[in-house]
């Protein structure tokens, strides 16, 4: 059976299930965070379209009150880690309280189509819109100040939950180790 190859212009292949999981991130009113302070024109949330490759598409999402979870276009999710591990909570609201000042590179939208050829996507979510800018790993470093910012604290909570999985599949606590 020959493999058919994918150009990095087509988009994903992607399931229902993670279509609707994504949509429901964008949506996630302010509301939800309500005990929480922050004022309209702050970030809240933080939604990025990451491709990992030619067939597989992570969207990692991260919340001010420090949840972060990564959905992927063949279904698969790793959610809950915040629940545990302190160090995923402090990556991902460290993110999103600094992410306030990528707006000023960004352009509101209601848009939300899917990443082709490598670029980030990156949507931040306000109580006045979502507004979305573009970073291309390959070529961040020649990026504004604000983009290269965030590109590096998405990457701290990337290897948090790194991290945090690998932890959940040994059995380990966060900071620790299983020989008491």
């Amino acid at each position: 059976m020959a493999t058919v190859r994918r150009s990095p212009l087509d988009p994903y292949p992607v399931t229902p299930k993670y279509l609707q999981t994504r949509n429901s991130a964008l949506h996630i009113p302010p509301g939800q965070f309500s005990g929480m302070k922050f004022k309209p024109e702050e970030v809240y949330g933080v939604v990025i379209d990451i491709p990992m490759g030619p067939a597989i598409l992570a969207t990692m999402v991260c919340f001010i009150n420090g949840a972060a979870n990564l959905y992927f276009n063949n279904g698969g999710e790793y959610t809950g880690a915040s629940t545990k591990y302190k160090s995923v909570v402090q990556a991902a609201r460290n993110l999103v309280i600094n992410a306030t000042p990528l707006k000023a590179v960004a352009k509101r939208t209601s848009q939300f189509p899917l990443p082709v050829s490598g670029i980030h996507y990156v949507y931040l979510m306000t109580k006045r819109g979502i507004y979305k800018t573009e970073i291309d790993p390959r070529s961040f470093t020649d990026d504004d100040k604000e983009k290269r910012i965030v590109y590096y604290l998405y990457q701290q909570v990337m290897g948090a939950l790194r991290i945090a999985q690998m932890r959940d599949a040994e059995g380990m606590p966060e900071g620790g180790n299983t020989n008491g």
